[in-house]
């Protein structure tokens, strides 16, 4: 479990490929701290940790991992954003992220609006996926709140720390990034879905 308060930017050293899989190799300020089986948020990826070498880490992603999220993109140099597992006794800073990407979308929009930034993205929304107005929403593993949420498509507000302190100052119109749907959203979604297949049985 995450809560999308990203720790570090890390940046992408070396890319293996070993069949369908590619292991990343990744020098952040925090590699030298992990271990290995350990769980991190890779731009809101959940990857296990496979090696620790000075100041890298490896983690290794699988053909479904790489066919549903932006980890196919990654070169060497890509910038990704950090975040440990939340200790039993930690706060709740965010929300609760789980690091499993429900789908990729695009960022569409940037708007400097003097003192803070926001950007909107699109998504397909036949999956099923969707936003609320002040709800949360994880994009590339930063927890953020929706505004102007639209079917298909939603708007965040970004303070300049996030902007400095997470990929948000490298992202560009037209760049795909992972988002992650309120959990809470997705288990009333289901429930609703199941409630009203049975009523109209």
């Amino acid at each position: 479990m995450f809560t999308g308060i990203v720790e570090a930017i890390g940046k992408v050293v070396d890319i293996a490929s070993e069949g369908d899989n590619l292991h990343f190799r990744i020098a952040s300020p925090i590699s030298s701290e992990l271990k290995i089986d350990q769980s991190v948020s890779h731009s809101g990826v959940c990857l296990t940790v496979v090696a620790v070498e000075n100041n890298t880490h490896v983690v290794t992603a699988v053909r479904e991992t790489l066919s549903k999220t932006t980890l196919s993109q990654w070169r060497i140099g890509s910038l990704v954003n950090l975040e440990r597992c939340m200790p039993a006794n930690g706060r709740f800073d965010g929300h609760f992220v789980q690091g499993h990407i429900d789908q990729v979308g695009i960022c569409t929009h940037i708007a400097d609006e003097n003192g803070s930034w926001r950007y909107r993205f699109v998504y397909d929304s036949s999956t099923g996926n969707f936003t609320v107005e002040k709800g949360s929403i994880a994009v590339d593993g930063v927890s953020l709140t929706v505004i102007d949420s639209q079917t298909g498509s939603f708007s965040v507000a970004i303070i300049p720390y996030t902007y400095h302190h997470t990929t948000f100052h490298t992202l560009q119109i037209g760049q795909q990034v992972n988002l992650e749907f309120d959990v809470i959203g997705k288990y009333i979604k289901r429930v609703m879905e199941l409630h009203f297949a049975q009523w109209k049985n």
